[in-house]
């Protein structure tokens, strides 16, 4: 019986690689120069789309795949994956929770203790010889004890909390509702209201056109010039020019961010700022998760070529 035939839209790591080789015909669409006439070609005979959170799927290459079945997502966000034409076509769409749930909450608050405490400009302080010659490093900001906001307690943004908790930071969150929290965490229905409870403003919600720009300018404004902004969600959810605006003028103190609008050719306004920490949108890169990912992808391509429930289905 031949093997189901797979267009793989970006690279995965070897220990993906291997397996998906072995177990699928895998067709890989990053590296055609003619991506146009690659769906032409071989269109008709793919049956299921390997993608990334990142790279998703869009309704023209759904539309050229004519006998498609599923879209399996490495990542947790499906937003790049034009649903409305999987739920024309009845295609299944699956992605990967859970399992980078921890590491991306991790991240988070490493990235509001680095930028919190200077740690970067410090190492350097360190290493340019400025310590011997000028002494210590200029005061940074406490964490402990002060006000965090989480804008979205799904998943992560609970992982966020319970790590903030550990702080003693007082911890507020918006959401559609309040969430059934067994904790003495504020529930804040306005996000610009939480924006003006918090030191710290997590953003961590799922993104959708709902929350596109969610975080405008009255929000990042009213987290104000000592607050930060940290995002580990996606880039849609901020408003990134209001935020290199507040940033400049220093109505916002400081950002530290994992995402970024066409990463990774990020705007160049945002490499001349000191205010800003950047990471190349790695929350989830650690290699226990991206096994965990990967793994989850093949498991859920298998369970549905071999006929049997989904495992993370998101359609």
């Amino acid at each position: 019986m031949p093997k189901p035939e797979i267009l793989q839209v970006g690279p995965y790591p070897e220990w993906d690689q291997v397996p998906l080789d072995q177990a699928y015909t895998m067709h890989r669409f990053f590296t055609t120069a003619s991506p146009a006439s690659f769906l032409t070609e071989h269109g008709h005979a793919i049956r299921g789309i390997a993608t990334r959170g990142e790279l998703g799927a869009g309704r023209e290459m759904i539309e050229a795949c004519p006998n498609l079945e599923i879209i399996a997502v490495y990542g947790v966000g499906y937003d790049t994956v034009d649903l409305d034409a999987c739920r024309e076509r009845s295609v299944r769409v699956t992605n990967t929770p859970d399992v980078l749930t921890r590491d991306v909450a991790d991240l988070g608050v490493a990235m509001m203790l680095c930028q919190a405490r200077g740690m970067i400009g410090a190492e350097a302080w360190v290493r340019s010889g400025n310590w011997v010659r000028m002494g210590l490093y200029p005061l940074k900001r406490r964490v402990h004890d002060s006000k965090a906001g989480v804008l979205g307690l799904g998943r992560i943004g609970r992982e966020v909390a319970r790590r903030l908790a550990g702080f003693d930071m007082k911890i507020a969150y918006s959401d559609l509702a309040p969430k059934d929290c067994t904790t003495d965490w504020t529930f804040i229905a306005d996000p610009v209201e939480l924006a003006r409870h918090s030191d710290y403003l997590f953003v961590t919600l799922a993104a959708s056109e709902e929350t596109r720009r969610i975080v405008g300018r009255e929000v990042i404004e009213a987290v104000g010039p000592e607050g930060m902004v940290i995002n580990i969600s996606r880039s849609s959810n901020i408003d990134e020019a209001a935020l290199l605006d507040a940033l400049e003028s220093g109505a916002l103190g400081s950002a530290a961010l994992d995402v970024f609008e066409g990463e990774p050719d990020l705007n160049p306004r945002f490499l001349k700022l000191e205010n800003v920490l950047l990471q190349p949108h790695h929350a989830s890169g650690t290699v226990e998760t991206r096994k965990a990912m990967g793994k989850l992808v093949r498991d859920n391509m298998a369970a549905h070529f071999d006929g049997r429930p989904l495992l993370t289905p998101v359609l």
